[in-house]
């Protein structure tokens, strides 16, 4: 298939434009490079360097070969970010997917896959979340990714669209020479890899006193390269007029302290850890039930082990050397 990847120079977007060139598609990327690197776009993509909102008319309605489907990871997605500064998430999300969307319908490209997320729900009545959980997001984050689930739904309804919303939990992991390097830098696992690098003094622990196995809040992690097999299948299982929603996750969750043991056992570095109070809005738990994934995509995790997950980060983040962003001391 031809395809366009929106966001490809990121982390998720270079990992699953990756595994799309191996299994023989043809990929165009498009990125603005405002968060990610343009050395992360894989050989063997074309890239476009622009703003979707803006590229996206010509890429898919111009006078070239019609692409297939499109992959849409292009979005702003720090939460801190996006309570400070609200209007970039409207706009840099809702609007721009907007623009996107309204150039699918144009060109009449049948196919999308959105690049969603577990921050739709907000805090969980129950573990695990399933996809019929109430969505109640607690920032314009999720909230912005809540309203293009529900702006792609009444296209599929309305124009034939298949489309796929894969609503992911914690990513971690990396995949074929891409993996994560962030200017700001929010996830777990790899501001623990920093530690290890020396780039930070140390990770902070927030909160203590969940009511957890030891006291610090559980995660789900999903490798990388399970989260691009699911895109792809996504594509593949789509129906015309159908917009379906998945979560992806391993099912099973981890306290902040077993990921910081886990990371001290791949590097075989001690890392140094400063308990500090609990973050406002920070769930206690978050597991996904990944079960309809599995039944109606074919999709399982085949990289579930946290050691695994940690050990392909590690490589990766060690490969960046002066390249590492992110070099902020905690």
């Amino acid at each position: 298939m031809r395809l366009l990847v929106t966001g490809g120079a990121g982390y998720v977007g270079s990992v699953c434009t990756t595994v799309l060139l191996e299994q023989g598609h043809d990929v165009v990327v498009v990125d603005d490079l405002s968060t990610g690197n343009a050395d992360a776009v894989p050989s063997g993509a074309d890239f476009v360097e622009g703003d979707i909102a803006t590229v996206a008319d010509d890429l898919l309605c111009g006078d070239g070969p019609r692409f297939d489907g499109v992959l849409h990871f292009g979005a702003r997605s720090l939460v801190g970010e996006s309570v400070e500064f609200p209007e970039k998430y409207w706009q840099g999300n809702v609007v721009t997917t907007l623009a996107l969307l309204e150039a699918i319908r144009r060109s009449g490209t049948p196919r999308l896959v959105f690049s969603s997320t577990a921050a739709t729900y907000g805090e969980p009545d129950s573990v695990p979340i399933t996809e019929d959980a109430t969505t109640r997001p607690t920032n314009p984050y999720g909230a912005s990714k809540l309203a293009i689930d529900h702006a792609i739904s009444s296209y599929a309804r309305a124009h034939g669209l298949a489309a796929t919303s894969l609503r992911y939990f914690n990513v971690a992991g990396a995949y074929g020479g891409a993996g994560e390097n962030r200017v700001v830098e929010t996830h777990l696992i790899p501001l623990v890899l920093q530690v290890a690098l020396g780039a930070r003094d140390h990770i902070s622990v927030f909160g203590t006193d969940w009511p957890t196995k030891d006291g610090t809040a559980v995660r789900d992690y999903i490798h990388v390269k399970d989260l691009a097999d699911a895109h792809v299948l996504a594509l593949t299982k789509s129906e015309s007029g159908r917009h379906g929603i998945y979560n992806l996750g391993s099912g099973e969750g981890f306290t902040v302290r077993e990921v910081i043991s886990a990371c001290e056992r791949v590097t075989g570095i001690p890392i140094a850890a400063v308990d500090a109070p609990r973050r406002a809005g920070d769930p206690a738990v978050l597991i996904a039930s990944s079960s309809r994934a599995i039944s109606e995509l074919g999709w399982k995790p085949a990289h579930t082990d946290l050691d695994e997950i940690v050990a392909d980060a590690w490589e990766f983040t060690r490969s960046l050397g002066d390249r590492l962003h992110a070099l902020r001391r905690s």
